[in-house]
C-alpha cells in the first residue's frame, strides 16, 4: 500500500461503490473527464469493474481510493494502463471530490505515483491525458514536470499528453 504525508492508497471494494457513485454523478468532478457526461448506476458499477480489471495487470496499477488522516475518502488516484494511438502506455491519473479541491491532495497523490513508477515499473515514462481547460489538472503534471508532447483526441474531445520521462 502506497503512503504519502497525508493520503492512504488502497484498491476499491464494493463497499466504495457509494463514494465511486458520488465522483461519477458530479457534473463538475467528471466534466473534463471522458466525454464529460455523469454516470447513471449502471455506468458507475462498469466503471467499478474495470478499475476491478486494471488490478488484474499487477505492480500496484490502477485507481486506488485515497484516503485523508481524518479517515475520510477524498479521491482516487493511480497508475492506470492506456492505450494512445495504439501504443501502451502508463497514465498518472487522479480526481479529488468536489469538496476537497484546492487542498493538494491531487499533486500529492501525482507526485507519490511518479516515485512509484520511477522505483518499481519497467517503462521508460509516464503520461497524463488532460483536457485544456482542465487548468488545475495541467498544473499538477507541470509540478510533475511533464510538459505537452501532443494533443488527441478522446470520446470526441481534445486532450493534451502530457509525458515525463522516468
Amino acid at each position: 500500500m502506497l503512503h504519502t504525508t497525508r493520503l492512504t492508497f488502497r484498491p476499491y471494494c464494493d463497499d466504495d461503490f457509494p463514494f465511486l457513485q458520488s465522483l461519477l454523478q458530479d457534473p463538475e468532478v467528471v466534466r473534463f473527464i471522458g466525454d464529460g457526461s455523469v454516470k447513471d448506476d449502471k455506468a458507475s458499477n462498469a466503471f467499478l469493474q474495470w478499475i476491478y480489471d486494471t488490478y488484474k495487470y499487477g505492480n500496484g496499477l490502477g485507481l486506488h481510493v485515497l484516503i485523508n488522516k481524518q479517515n475520510e475518502r477524498v479521491g482516487h488516484a493511480g497508475l492506470v494502463p492506456q492505450t494512445v494511438e495504439g501504443k501502451s502506455e502508463i497514465e498518472i491519473g487522479y480526481w479529488i471530490a468536489k469538496n476537497h479541491w484546492g487542498k493538494g491532495y491531487a499533486t500529492e497523490a501525482a507526485q507519490a505515483l511518479f516515485a512509484f513508477a520511477r522505483k518499481n515499473m519497467k517503462v521508460d515514462r509516464v503520461i497524463s491525458l488532460i483536457q485544456h481547460e482542465n487548468t488545475a489538472s495541467c498544473n499538477v503534471a507541470k509540478k510533475l514536470m511533464m510538459k505537452v508532447e501532443k494533443e488527441i483526441i478522446l470520446k470526441d474531445k481534445v486532450v493534451c499528453v502530457y509525458s515525463v520521462q522516468l
